[in-house]
C-alpha cells in the first residue's frame, strides 16, 4: 500500500532531514514511525502526501509513484496532520461537504458517513457552528472525520492522539482497526510508545533521518517493551 525507496531530502543549507530512507507498509497493517522530536519523522509524511519534494528516493501508494502521478496518489490517502489547519470561516458541516466534494464521494455515501463518524466522535451538536468557535480538540475530530469520509485505502497520521480526551482516543483506534479489516493501511507517527505498541502490528524507529529499527512488533520488542527498545536504539 505504501513503499518508500531510499528517501533523501535535504533543506536549504544542506541539512538532511531524511537520509536513504526505506520502508513498506502494506494492506492490513497499522504501522508505528517512532522517534525524537527532529528525527524526520514529520518530513519523511510530508514527503509521502506531496507538500515537499524530496531529492532522492522513490515512494509508491498502492504502487503508483507520488511524483509521476501526485493526484491519483492524494485520491487513494488521507493525512490529518498534527496541528489540523482547517478553513475557520465554514461552518463543520460545510467543510465535511467541501472534502466530500474533492474526493467525489455522492450524497447518500456521505450522509451516512458523516452522521456515523460526528456521532462517534460526540460532535454532531457542533457541525452548525463555525469552526473558528471549535476547541483543538474538536478540530482535530473534526479532521479525523474529514479524512475517513472517503473510506482512503491508506491512512496517513501525525501524532493523532494529541488533543483528543480518552473517549475519542479509543473511538480513533476503533475506528483504525476497522480500517485496516477493510483493506486498508494505516501510518502514523506518535510519541506515545504504550499506545503504539498496543496498536501497531509493525513498528520503525528513526533517528536523525535514518532508520535504525524496523519489523513486526512482536518481534521487534520480544520480552522487552517499545520504551525500552526505544532508549536503547537512542
Amino acid at each position: 500500500m505504501l513503499e518508500i525507496k531510499n528517501l533523501t531530502k535535504t533543506y536549504k543549507g544542506g541539512k538532511k532531514a531524511v537520509s536513504n530512507l526505506s520502508l513498506k507498509v502494506e494492506a492490513g497493517d497499522i504501522y508505528g514511525f517512532i522517534g525524537h522530536n527532529g528525527a524526520g519523522k514529520t518530513t519523511s509524511i510530508k514527503c509521502i502526501v506531496g507538500i515537499h519534494d524530496f531529492d532522492e528516493g522513490e515512494i509508491l501508494v498502492n504502487g503508483i509513484s507520488v511524483k509521476q502521478a501526485p493526484l491519483k496518489c492524494k485520491s487513494e490517502l488521507a493525512y490529518i496532520p498534527d496541528n489540523p489547519d482547517l478553513y475557520e470561516y465554514l461552518t463543520g458541516i460545510q467543510y465535511l461537504n467541501f472534502i466530500a466534494d474533492m474526493f467525489g464521494v455522492s450524497a447518500k455515501e456521505r450522509e451516512e458517513r458523516i452522521e456515523a463518524e460526528a456521532d462517534a466522535f460526540e460532535i454532531t451538536a457542533a457541525l452548525g457552528d463555525l469552526i473558528s468557535s471549535y476547541s483543538h480538540g474538536m478540530k482535530q475530530k473534526l479532521a479525523i472525520i474529514s479524512a475517513l469520509i472517503h473510506k482512503p485505502k491508506l491512512l496517513i497520521l501525525d501524532e493523532p492522539f494529541v488533543g483528543l480526551d480518552p473517549k475519542a482516543t479509543l473511538t480513533l483506534k476503533n475506528k483504525m482497526h476497522a480500517l485496516c479489516e477493510e483493506g486498508s493501511a494505516i501510518f502514523f507517527s506518535t510519541h506515545v510508545l504504550d499506545v503504539a505498541e498496543k496498536l501497531c502490528n509493525k513498528v520503525a524507529i528513526i533517528r536523525q533521518g535514518e532508520i535504525i529499527a524496523t519489523g513486526d512488533m512482536e518481534e521487534l520488542v520480544k520480552d522487552s517493551s517499545l520504551e525500552t527498545v526505544f532508549m536503547e536504539a537512542n
